[in-house]
């Protein structure tokens, strides 16, 4: 199966996904999720390859971590920033074979499988061919993706529900994903599961420059390509970019999404083997 052009396509999305990159808070959720060094590792849509090179750190001594991702100018940019700490790159469609990637100990996938919709579910069992008896899947994403804001004028609030809903049918992007997390490593048979969940934006008061860039970036390239109407709009897009930005950077509005944690252990084959 091909998949349609990636949503959030753009000539600085290297630079958004690099900002939006947490170290403390990646460390704390795979360590929570067991990496240990000497491990193995895959990082599943690695993107722009920070958050790669941050768990090849964590899996020292002795371990490794490869990045996959089917964006040749995001993996290029990988190794050109992360490929000195250690880390390792290959440009590949997740809809192709992977198994000459060799098997894994841990397998990451954060903020990934809200683009595939249709085949979230495929996509882990498919991983879970490439993890080791007694290997580690981790799952990170968000819930109710972007659509969790107070003080929304009407339309504004129709419009942005309109456009989620938009992507969900055209672009194959789910926005509650985050809650089926569990439910896959459960049928898939994982072990030793836990979930933990946090809040992955929380925005009050003043706007601070990554949230600006971010979501000013979320709008100018998911909801402009989104194919929705803007039917509320006499000035179409461009009237709703204005009302949206106004609203986002006024401190009284209040925005937050859920992220879900959840991680597996992948039973050992029977007879202990």
């Amino acid at each position: 199966m091909s998949k349609s052009k990636y949503l959030m396509e753009h000539e600085k999305e290297a630079q958004r996904l690099d900002q939006k990159t947490d170290r403390e808070r990646l460390s704390e959720q795979a360590l929570w999720a067991g990496l240990r060094p000497g491990m193995r590792v895959a990082d599943i849509g690695c993107g722009s390859g920070k958050t790669t090179g941050f768990l090849h750190s964590l899996v020292q001594p002795g371990g490794s971590a490869m990045g996959v991702d089917a964006s040749a100018e995001r993996i290029a940019h990988a190794q050109r920033t992360q490929s000195s700490l250690g880390a390792t790159f290959v440009c590949r469609n997740i809809y192709a074979p992977l198994e000459d990637l060799g098997t894994f100990d841990f397998i990451w996938s954060r903020f990934f499988l809200e683009y595939h919709r249709q085949e979230s579910f495929a996509i882990v069992q498919r991983l879970t061919d490439l993890l080791q008896p007694g290997g580690i899947m981790c799952l990170v994403d968000l819930d109710y993706n972007c659509l969790s804001h107070y003080g929304l004028p009407a339309r504004l609030e129709k419009t942005v529900c309109g456009v989620m809903k938009t992507l969900e049918q055209t672009a194959d992007f789910d926005p509650y994903v985050g809650r089926k997390l569990y439910a896959y490593l459960y049928d898939l048979g994982y072990e030793e599961i836990r979930v933990e969940m946090s809040a992955h934006h929380l925005i009050y008061g003043e706007l601070d420059s990554t949230d600006a860039f971010n979501w000013a970036t979320k709008v100018e390239v998911a909801a402009q390509n989104s194919g929705y109407p803007f039917s509320d709009y006499p000035g179409g897009y461009d009237e709703f970019r204005k009302e949206f930005m106004t609203f986002f950077q006024d401190p009284r509005r209040f925005t937050y999404t859920p992220l879900i944690a959840c991680r597996g252990r992948k039973p050992m084959k029977k007879g202990g083997q």
